[in-house]
């Protein structure tokens, strides 16, 4: 009695798997940008009657769109370090084969630089520096990742920053008010803590492929107390603001939510490595819901010309 067995090589897949293509998209990392770019909106103080168009292409282009290729670009960009950190990634998995990964990256660039064009000059303009920074960020030979400093400095303002700028711009057809400019550059650098934080996991493949992030190159523990002095300084900058800016109400609210940020850094400091997904929850969360607090407080600021 014979036993045959096929041991016919599975063939590499040719297109994509379109699962696999959402998850490299991340839908998950969306949401900061979109949600900058409603904090934008509303600190205009411009009513959304009749700029609904604006606010729905403005929120899809800054999240699906300019992020969503930026994860694209940069998961292309990092296969071989993700083949060390993430092996199931849709890349290095193969469940996107080939070159896939960069083509889907550049329509999506292309996408997003057709979007703009219907955000009017502010919001083109901010799509094309969004798309240059994505690919500044992962590509060769700019690469800004490869440092601790630039890197996430790149990406909090590109996450936080423009988005903010942008929405404001877009609403009130011109340049925003100059303390709509403020908090949206304070919450960006802020924004490079976090950034700082979502680098511990990809420690080991980091330190193996010489991208010097700020955990590999000061270790866990000053990463991740440096990351929560840049986090809170700019917000405790911010509540000064409301406070001169006659909105003490707002800026007690931000008090309290940094209040609640700093006992969630002193759970994640007793083991940076481990807690700081934690703290892309909880304390990120708080830091996120003050963007808002300080959104709804400028709205109605009047400013000296």
């Amino acid at each position: 009695m014979s036993v045959t067995t096929d041991l016919t090589p599975t063939q590499p897949r040719k297109l994509p798997e379109p699962r696999a293509v959402l998850t490299l998209l991340k839908p998950i990392t969306w949401f900061p940008p979109m949600w900058a770019y409603l904090c934008g909106a509303i600190s205009a103080g411009v009513a959304p009657s009749g700029h609904w168009l604006a606010l729905g292409l403005g929120v899809v282009l800054a999240g699906p769109v300019v992020c969503g290729m930026s994860q694209a670009a940069n998961d292309w960009c990092d296969r071989h370090v993700d083949a060390i950190n993430e092996p199931d990634r849709p890349i290095p998995s193969g469940r996107i084969p080939g070159r896939w990964g960069l083509w889907i990256a550049l329509a999506m660039s292309g996408l997003a630089l057709l979007i703009g064009l219907a955000l009017g000059p502010w919001g083109w303009g901010a799509t094309v520096v969004a798309v240059l920074a994505a690919w500044a960020y992962s590509a060769e030979p700019v690469r800004l990742k490869k440092s601790g400093w630039w890197g996430p400095g790149l990406v909090g303002l590109s996450y936080e920053s423009l988005p903010w700028f942008t929405g404001a711009a877009v609403l009130s057809a011109g340049a925003p008010a100059w303390p709509v400019v403020i908090v949206a550059l304070l919450y960006g650098i802020g924004a490079h803590g976090i950034m700082t934080l979502n680098d511990f996991k990809a420690l080991e493949g980091d330190r193996q492929m010489g991208v010097n992030s700020l955990p590999v190159t000061l270790g866990p523990e000053r990463a991740a107390k440096l990351a929560c002095v840049v986090m809170a300084v700019p917000q405790i900058i911010v509540i000064g603001l409301l406070f001169a800016w006659d909105r003490p109400w707002y800026g007690l609210a931000i008090v309290v939510s940094l209040i609640l940020q700093f006992y969630a850094m002193s759970v994640m400091l007793r083991d940076p490595k481990a807690k700081a997904p934690w703290y892309n929850g909880t304390g990120v969360t708080l830091y996120v819901l003050g963007m808002m607090v300080t959104a709804f407080a400028i709205r109605t600021l009047e400013v000296a010309p």
